[in-house]
C-alpha cells in the first residue's frame, strides 16, 4: 500500500509555513491522542501518521529531502550528510511534549538515555565516465569521534554516568495540573536518567570530540543523479558509547560534452561529410569507454538519421548488462569552396542533381505544399 503524503496527512499545502505546519499537527495531536481515544485503533494510526509527518516537515533539511525524494528519503535508517539529520524515529511522546510539556494521563514519556549518532550526508559529483565505470574514492567528512581520553564515557575517571538523584534514574518528573498528570523530562539530567559527576576535560562530558576523518567509499557502475548509497556505521558516534549513525552519499552526475544520457542509453550527434552522406561509407564514432566503434553509413543518409549501437550505452546499476548508444548524423555543408569545387557542384546541378528524384525530403515537402494549396482553393 502506498504511503500517504505528509502534507495531505496534516491537511496543509506544500508551501505551508513552519507555523502552519505546527498548528496543523497540534490540532490533530489533540484530536487523535490515544489517551483521548481509548482502544481506538483508527485514532491511534492517525496520531502516529500525524506525528511522523510533523517530525519530517518541522525540520528544514528533512523537509527539503522529503520534497525531493518523498518517503524514500527516510528509508533504511533515515538519511543524512555532512550535516546530520538526527534520529527520525524520535518517539511520539517527545514531539507531544514539544507542545504540551508532557504526556496525557497515565502515558509515560520514554526515558531518553544515550542517543544513537546522527546520520551524515555527503554530496558527491561524478563525471559521466565515472558513472559508467564506477569509482572508489577517499572522502573526508566532518564528524565526531569517541573521546580517547575518557574512552567515550564522558567521565574523567572512565566510570561513566551516575544515576540522577533528582529523578532516580527515571529520566522524568511528574506533576499534577488540574485534570491532567503531566510528565516532563528531568531538568537535572535532561531526561537521560543519569549524569556525569566528573566530566572529562577534553570532551566536556559528551564523550565525543570533533574531528575530520577519511574513509574509502565504493561508487558502483551505473549510478545516476539522485542515487543514494548507504554506508552503515560511518555516521556520527552516539552519546557515551551508543550506536553510530550511517553515512549517506548522494550522487550527482555531471553533464558530458559529447554524450547525452537518458537512463541507460546514450545519445551522440556525429557530423558526416556530404560525400559520405551521398555515396555512403564507414566512419568511426566515440564510445563512453574511450574506444572507437565503426559505423556503416548507407548511401543517401540524411541529417538527423539515427543509428543504434547495441550494448554501447551506460552500465546498468547492479547488473552486468549495458544500454544502447544512438548516433544521430549531422550532414555538414562544405564552406570556403575553390573555383573548381564550385564548378563541379554547378555541373551536378545541371545534370539534375537537385531534382525531386534525388531529393526525397524536398519531394515530400512540395507534395505537402501542393495539398495545402489545393485545400485552400
Amino acid at each position: 500500500m502506498a504511503e500517504r503524503d505528509f502534507y495531505e496527512i496534516l491537511g496543509v499545502q506544500k508551501n505551508a509555513s513552519e507555523d502552519e505546519i505546527k498548528k496543523a499537527y497540534r490540532k490533530q495531536a489533540m484530536k487523535y491522542h490515544p489517551d483521548r481515544n481509548k482502544d481506538d485503533k483508527t485514532a491511534e494510526k492517525k496520531f502516529k501518521e500525524a506525528t511522523a509527518a510533523y517530525e519530517a516537515l518541522k525540520d528544514p533539511e528533512k523537509r527539503s529531502a522529503y520534497d525531493q525524494y518523498g518517503h524514500d528519503a527516510f528509508k533504511q535508517g533515515g538519511m543524512g550528510g555532512a550535516q546530520g539529520f538526527g534520529d527520525f524515529a524520535g518517539g511520539f511522546s517527545d514531539i507531544f511534549e514539544e507542545f504540551f510539556g508532557g504526556g496525557f494521563g497515565g502515558q509515560s514519556s520514554r526515558r531518553r538515555g544515550p542517543q544513537r549518532g546522527s546520520d551524515l550526508r555527503y554530496n558527491m559529483s561524478v563525471s559521466l565516465y565515472e558513472a559508467f565505470t564506477g569509482k572508489k574514492p577517499q572522502i573526508r567528512i566532518p564528524s565526531y569521534v569517541g573521546c580517547d581520553l575518557c574512552a567515550a564515557t564522558g567521565s574523567a575517571d572512565k566510570s561513566g554516568p551516575s544515576t540522577c538523584s533528582t529523578c532516580g534514574g527515571a529520566g522524568k518528573v511528574r506533576s499534577q495540573q488540574g485534570f491532567f498528570s503531566i510528565e516532563r523530562p528531568c531538568p537535572t539530567c535532561g531526561g537521560e536518567g543519569s549524569s556525569i559527576k566528573n566530566p572529562c576535560l577534553k570532551c566536556s562530558g559528551t564523550g565525543q570530540v570533533k574531528k575530520q576523518k577519511t574513509i574509502s567509499v565504493t561508487i558502483p557502475a551505473g549510478v545516476d543523479t539522485g542515487t543514494r548509497i548507504r554506508i552503515a556505521g560511518e555516521g556520527e558516534p552516539g552519546q557515551r558509547g551508543a550506536g553510530n549513525g550511517d553515512l549517506y552519499i548522494f550522487v550527482e552526475v555531471q553533464k558530458d560534452k559529447l554524450f547525452e544520457r537518458e537512463e541507460e542509453n546514450l545519445f551522440c550527434q556525429i557530423p558526416i561529410s556530404i560525400t559520405t552522406a551521398t555515396l555512403g561509407g564507414e566512419i568511426e564514432v566515440p564510445t563512453i569507454e574511450g574506444k572507437k566503434a565503426r559505423l556503416n553509413i548507407p548511401a543517401g543518409t540524411q541529417s538527423e538519421t539515427q543509428f543504434r549501437l547495441r550494448g554501447k550505452g551506460m552500465s546498468i546499476l547492479r547488473q552486468k548488462a549495458r544500454g544502447d548508444m544512438y548516433i544521430e548524423t549531422n550532414v555538414e555543408i562544405p564552406v570556403n569552396l575553390s573555383s573548381k569545387q564550385k564548378e563541379i557542384l554547378m555541373e551536378f546541378e545541371k545534370e539534375g542533381g537537385t531534382s525531386k528524384k534525388h531529393s526525397p525530403k524536398s519531394q515530400g515537402f512540395f507534395s505537402k505544399l501542393k495539398e495545402v494549396w489545393e485545400d485552400l482553393t
